[in-house]
Parts: structure tokens; C-alpha cells; sequence
């Protein structure tokens, strides 16, 4: 096994996460909490350092190493946020917080496998580094170590990781295969999504209201802000996938276009393309110059079938620079970002039912922040 980078502790604080100031976020109430949660946080990060550690060398190495990368914690974050209806930061509340941000490095290995990504957070992904197999048995470690946590909080904390892991693995599995004939593929794309991000999401911000004692009406509304939330996260990184700034993304420019990954910039190019010669000589220009034909679907009369596009394009060297800058300039990516915006103020109207108060402010300012990331 080769030698892991130093560890690298979570990128930020609350107040950095969700772009706070002052004057958003200034009464006594809002900073006492925001204290609490940047406690909990630390005690969750160290958490995660012990339980992510193996007697095994090998696995002890490979299970670390996302983690060690660092990252925002989104996630535990969320769960230490919302617990605040509740008890606060409580024991269980610190677990449940690990157990869904080790679910989430476990997905990232898969992920990576799936996507042949060759980098995470900034460093050669995990499935570069080791290979595939080693990176799929380390995700699968890392899930049978986030349901060990789970399992000690109870049965409705292990019927609540099983639905979301189902979920996850759903997602990812409609994501390989693409939509079936008859279906939409801009519904199913976003199913995708909210299968793949938004249930982890809601699960992360369900589990602060559960574990900390919380009124159990406030659940409701929650799963549908984590759901929402969720899905506009991961259009706007759709969008930043092209963006030219690796150094602040971890990814080469383009990562999910040269992997041969379908994203809603490129659904949305295929509809303006029915109808637009620009849009429709960038989308040749894609078929021409990244995309090579294999099977029987590359026979399809249908140049721009939305059902078969994910198992044709993979992009080439040559020409792959200038398609990116071209797509992410048009009127496709345009609207995916305003699409993100959409599902954000959908996830914050879904907090109407919440008591006016920190937690409130604070979730509605994360949820502006998500689509600030590239607006």
C-alpha cells in the first residue's frame, strides 16, 4: 500500500460553511449556537479519525484516506444543526453525525469506481491510487463500519441507514443503466439525484431531529428540505464540473463530460438542440469528436437518444478542452443553474412549518449558499 497524504482536518467552520456575517447572523442566540455546533463538529471529526481505523494495515490505510483529504462535512453539520430543535449536541446526536459522514465517504469510493474519476477532494482519487477492487471493498467497509454506529442507536437508526443505503445503491444503479424507453430522461436524471444526494441529505438532517429528542413534526418537513437541498446541490455541481478552476474544484475541468457521465447540462443541450442549428452543432460536435460508437445503440437513427448517450460518449483528448468551454457557456448551463435555484427556494419553502429562530435562519442561508457556490 503506498503512503497516505497528512491528515487534513474539515475545511471550515459553521459560520464559513453557510457564508454567515455579521448581519445575517448576529444575535447572542445565533452565535451561542453556531459555538455549540463548531464543538460538535470537532467532536465529530475526531470520532470519525478513531472509527475509520482498522487492525488491518491494509484496510486501515485505504479507509483513511478520503478522510484524511479532509472536506466541509456537510453533512454532520447539518445533523448538529438541526439537533439544535432538539437536546443540542447530544452522545447519540455525535454518532449519528459519524455514521452519516462515513456513509458518505463510502459512497465516494463507489462513486469514483463508477465514474473512473481520477480526483477526490484535491488528491488521486482512492480506485487511482489502489485500483478498483480495493476501492469498492474499502467503500464496503466503510458502510459496514457507518451501520456498526447506527446499529447502537437502536432499530429505527438501522431501518433508517438501510433505506437510505437502498437508496444510494438505487440511484447509482439507475445512473449505470440510464432511463428505460418511455422515460423522461430529465425526470429520471433528477430521481437520480434525489436518490443519490438528496436522501443522504435529508437522512443527515433527520437524524438531528430524531436523535436529539425533537419534536417529531418537525421530521417531516425536514426530509423535504434535505431532499430538495440535496438535488440543488448536486445541479450546481453539474455546472461547476466545467468550470476552468480545478484548483478550487479537486477535479480537472470537465471531469463527468470526459468520463462519459450524462449531467443535466447535457439533457438540456439535447432539448435546445432539436430545435436550435447552434445548439445542434455543438451537440455534432460532441458526437464527432468525443463520442465513440460501440453496440448496437450506436446505430440509432436517433444522433442525440437520450437512452443511449450514457454508454456512448467518451471523450477524446484532442477536442474535449474547447467543448467544455462551449457547453459551459450556453444557454443548457444557464438553465441547469437556474434549476438549482428552483429546487433551493422549493427546500426552504418546505421550512415554513419550523419555528422562527437560529436553526431557521441558519438552514435557509445554507440553502442560499449552495447555489451561490457558482451564481
Amino acid at each position: 500500500m503506498k503512503p497516505s497524504h497528512p491528515v487534513a482536518r474539515r475545511g471550515s467552520s459553521l459560520a464559513a460553511n453557510l457564508g454567515l456575517s455579521e448581519r445575517v447572523f448576529a444575535t447572542s442566540a445565533d452565535k451561542a449556537m453556531a459555538r455549540a455546533i463548531d464543538a460538535g463538529l470537532d467532536r465529530v471529526e475526531e470520532g470519525l479519525l478513531d472509527e475509520v481505523r482498522f487492525a488491518d494495515t491494509v484496510a486501515d490505510v485505504s479507509t483513511r484516506y478520503l478522510l484524511q483529504a479532509g472536506g466541509k462535512r456537510v453533512r454532520p453539520m447539518l445533523t448538529l444543526l438541526t439537533a439544535q430543535l432538539g437536546a443540542g449536541v447530544t452522545d447519540d446526536v455525535v454518532t449519528a453525525a459519524e455514521a452519516i459522514e462515513i456513509t458518505h465517504l463510502a459512497s465516494l469510493y463507489h462513486d469514483d469506481v463508477m465514474d473512473d474519476a481520477d480526483r477526490r477532494r484535491g488528491v488521486p482519487s482512492a480506485q487511482a491510487v489502489w485500483g478498483n477492487s480495493v476501492a469498492i471493498l474499502t467503500g464496503d467497509l466503510l458502510f459496514a463500519r457507518a451501520s456498526q454506529l447506527m446499529a447502537g442507536l437502536g432499530e429505527g437508526a438501522i431501518r433508517m441507514q438501510a433505506r437510505t443505503f437502498e437508496r444510494l445503491v438505487l440511484g447509482q444503479l439507475h445512473e449505470t443503466v440510464g432511463p428505460q424507453p418511455g422515460d423522461d430522461p430529465i425526470e429520471h436524471y433528477i430521481q437520480v439525484l434525489a436518490d443519490k444526494t438528496g436522501s443522504l441529505i435529508a437522512a443527515a438532517a433527520q437524524s438531528g431531529i430524531i436523535f436529539s429528542g425533537a419534536d417529531p413534526g418537525f421530521e417531516a418537513p425536514i426530509i423535504e428540505f434535505g431532499e430538495k437541498i440535496g438535488v440543488a446541490f448536486q445541479l450546481v455541481d453539474d455546472v461547476i464540473d466545467l468550470s476552468p478552476q480545478p484548483a478550487e474544484t479537486g477535479k480537472v475541468p470537465g471531469t463527468d463530460l470526459r468520463a462519459g457521465v450524462v449531467t443535466l447540462p447535457m439533457l438540456r443541450l439535447v432539448e435546445h438542440a432539436r430545435s436550435d442549428a447552434a445548439s445542434a452543432a455543438l451537440l455534432e460536435r460532441i458526437e464527432r469528436d468525443v463520442v465513440i460508437a460501440t453496440g448496437p445503440a450506436a446505430a440509432a437513427e436517433d444522433p442525440i437518444d437520450t437512452n443511449t448517450m450514457a454508454s456512448r460518449i467518451v471523450p477524446s483528448k484532442e477536442s474535449v478542452d474547447a467543448i467544455i468551454a462551449e457547453l459551459r457557456e450556453h444557454e443548457a448551463t444557464r438553465a441547469t443553474l437556474a434549476e438549482a435555484h428552483r429546487w433551493a427556494r422549493e427546500a426552504v419553502a418546505a421550512l415554513a412549518p419550523l419555528p422562527e429562530g437560529s436553526v431557521k435562519k441558519a438552514l435557509t442561508r445554507f440553502a442560499e449558499t449552495v447555489v451561490e457556490r457558482e451564481s
